[in-house]
């Protein structure tokens, strides 16, 4: 396809999609957008989860973002969140940097990823690290640890993990990554197979598609809707019948 070793950064705006189960169980309803120190609601027989606290009889909002009511947890949702990066993620990252041993990689988060060449998956000879990855190459790595400095340690160590070099990076937010997974994976599941595109979701917000110009063309479309709809709680279904749409035409 045209768009093989062509690198392509699709940003989104970060709103938040919202959840099936609504406030006050109004299917179709618009998320409730709250500042933080804004009353969502009385605490009376309620639990709160994150992005709020209980203050007396009224529940607070801590967070900017949606408030979300599910099995009696009202919790808020932020507009945008920060990737904080934990042991065992599955990130995508590009390569910033490259000394006689590591390889340094951005992994949209608020420090680089180190990966030493003992987790890489070639043998590297000391100085050769650029003839394996060099800057600007993207890499699909986990996180093997996050010290007390705030260093992550990359591997590329384990079964898929590779230098990606066919195919198109996009963004999501983070808070946005379990939409497009949908509930056990139905929902990229099902736009694999409608685009015919190998697809990867990483815990970074990062997204990789390899597949021809429609198939791939489609994914982005997908991902633009999780966003751009985030404060209606019909997006899932809308999605559903996007794909549903397009696999039929």
């Amino acid at each position: 396809m045209n768009l093989n070793n062509r690198l392509f950064y699709h940003g989104m705006d970060g709103r938040r999609f919202g959840e099936k189960d609504m406030s006050g169980g109004q299917k179709g309803a618009e998320l409730r957008l709250v500042t933080p120190g804004e009353a969502i609601g009385a605490s009376s027989g309620g639990r709160v989860g994150s992005g709020a606290i209980i203050q007396g009889k009224e529940i607070i909002a801590t967070k900017l973002g949606w408030v979300k009511q599910k099995n009696g947890v009202t919790s808020v949702d932020p507009i945008n969140s920060t990737y904080m990066p934990r042991s065992g993620d599955l990130v995508i990252g590009v390569i910033e940097s490259v000394r006689n041993n590591l390889w340094f990689a951005e992994v949209n988060g608020p420090f680089n990823g180190l990966l030493p060449m003992s987790l890489a998956p070639w043998k590297v000879e000391f100085g050769a690290a650029r003839e394996h990855m060099d800057i600007g190459d993207i890499m699909l790595a986990r996180v093997q640890e996050v010290d007390e400095a705030h260093n992550i340690v990359l591997t590329m160590k384990g079964v898929g993990l590779r230098k990606l070099k066919e195919g198109i990076m996009s963004q999501i937010s983070v808070n946005n990554i379990q939409t497009l997974r949908g509930e056990n994976n139905s929902t990229v599941n099902m736009l694999k197979d409608a685009s015919d595109c190998r697809i990867i979701v990483a815990e970074n917000g990062r997204v990789w598609v390899d597949g021809d110009d429609d198939g791939v063309e489609l994914v982005r479309s997908v991902i633009e809707m999780i966003q751009d709809s985030g404060h209606k709680a019909t997006t899932e279904n809308e999605i559903q019948e996007f794909i549903e749409k397009r696999r039929n035409a």
